[in-house]
């Protein structure tokens, strides 16, 4: 890297939601993004993420980050979360994001979730929500964190923030769904904020040298 470029760092989703939060976690728990030349998959035109054909958060995380890096030339994150229920045996899992297909849209999913469930009583009703995220380096170095957070499965979705399956998935602490937190108490509770919070260090070491 030149003296005084930035670090360049593909963040390796199609999602703006979590494109979004990725960054506002790094900012609220001391990355410097403003000195950092932040990217998408949309500056990579013709880029295709590959097949997440892993058993694991962490395995998918990591396709995503090594494609990114290696199209680029930069940087790259990677989120993989999913949400696993008691009562489906750990289902949707790593599919969680496809699982209503491979083109299924967050209440596509949610919906199949509902239909999934329907007759299970509340106290049956435990998910943990787990995140993966990689960092891949340039020249191949890899680093994952991971995290989990438990709750359960609402019956009918709540609130209008966040992304995927947050509208179902209560805190039963809070008393609230992730959908129903505003950011930066979202970013306290989630398990992707858990994940970032782990991997900070290493983001901050590496690509600003601190």
């Amino acid at each position: 890297m030149q003296q005084g470029a930035r670090p360049r760092l593909v963040l390796a989703t199609h999602n703006p939601g979590k494109v979004g939060e990725l960054v506002a976690l790094m900012a609220s728990l001391g990355v410097e993004t403003e000195r950092i030349e932040l990217m998408t998959l949309r500056d990579l035109p013709g880029h295709a993420l590959p097949e997440e054909d892993g058993s694991t958060y962490a395995e998918n995380a990591l396709i995503k980050a090594r494609a990114a890096a290696r199209a680029s030339g930069a940087w790259a994150l990677a989120d993989d979360s999913g949400v696993a229920v008691d009562a489906l045996g750990g289902r949707p899992g790593v599919h969680s994001a496809r699982w209503a297909g491979p083109e299924a849209t967050p209440a596509e999913n949610n919906a199949k979730l509902l239909r999934e469930m329907e007759g299970v009583p509340p106290g049956a009703r435990g998910a943990t929500f787990h995140a993966a995220l990689a960092l891949v380096a340039p020249d191949g170095r890899e680093w994952v964190a991971t995290a989990e957070t438990r709750g359960r499965i609402l019956e009918a979705p709540r609130g209008e923030n966040g992304f995927g399956y947050d509208p179902l998935f209560l805190l039963p602490e809070l008393g609230k769904t992730y959908a129903e937190l505003e950011g930066e108490e979202k970013n306290r509770y989630s398990h992707r904020g858990a994940a970032m919070r782990a991997l900070v260090p290493v983001l901050r070491r590496q690509l600003l040298g601190c």
